[in-house]
């Protein structure tokens, strides 16, 4: 009966998975080794393990067998054009260093340090780009203050009027209380007078608390 398929798939535990790496590592190097001797073939192997560690095995020189590779495959030109693009890089970047560094130097003699390199000329120019730029604060500076006091008018202005209006509300509320007062007392008196005179009958003044004529 014959061994049924096996499915090839990540080995999950490290210890297995590292035992059966080095067993088919080893197995891989010795059959590049006879079909280097058997068919007197150019064979370089490299092999990285999962860690990032390398193994190698070359029947001649690994930079040769690399070489002739690359020439074979027409990679000489784009690692040329790979090496000019480094070259271009690295001096972009040589020029960035150098700016930043001049920035920091600038950065530094604006805040009052490191003038001891300063000749007079540099002081003077420096003294009077500090100038220019206080004058600029201090304008930047004003225009906030303006602008906060105009908003702080118009919120003012606002409020007076609202309380223009509240005021004139309480004052009708007062008004018209006043005026229900006096409508209530009229009302009270007539029902008492109702109350001492019976109806249908005619007015007798001694009920009112007058004395008869």
């Amino acid at each position: 009966m014959g061994r049924g398929k096996v499915e090839l798939k990540r080995i999950e535990n490290p210890t297995n998975r590292q035992v059966t790496f080095s067993k088919r590592r080893d197995g891989l190097f010795k059959k590049a080794i006879e079909l280097s001797i058997l068919c007197d073939a150019e064979v370089a192997l490299l092999v990285f393990s999962s860690s990032g560690k390398a193994y190698q095995f070359s029947s001649h020189d690994m930079d040769r067998t690399i070489r002739r590779y690359r020439n074979e495959k027409g990679l000489q030109k784009i690692n040329n054009h790979g090496v000019r693009t480094m070259e271009v890089w690295k001096n972009e970047m040589d020029e960035l260093k150098k700016a930043i560094e001049t920035l920091e130097t600038k950065h530094k003699h604006l805040a009052g340090e490191d003038l001891s390199t300063l000749g007079m000329k540099e002081l003077k120019q420096l003294e009077r780009q500090l100038r220019i730029g206080v004058d600029r604060v201090r304008a930047r500076k004003w225009r906030l203050l303006s602008e906060h006091v105009s908003l702080l008018k118009r919120n003012h202005k606002f409020l007076q009027e609202e309380n223009n209006i509240l005021q004139k509300k309480m004052k009708l509320h007062d008004q018209l209380l006043s005026e229900a007062d006096e409508n209530s007392g009229l009302d009270s008196s007539d029902h008492v007078t109702q109350r001492f005179i019976p109806e249908g009958q005619p007015l007798n003044m001694n009920q009112l608390g007058f004395p008869s004529g």
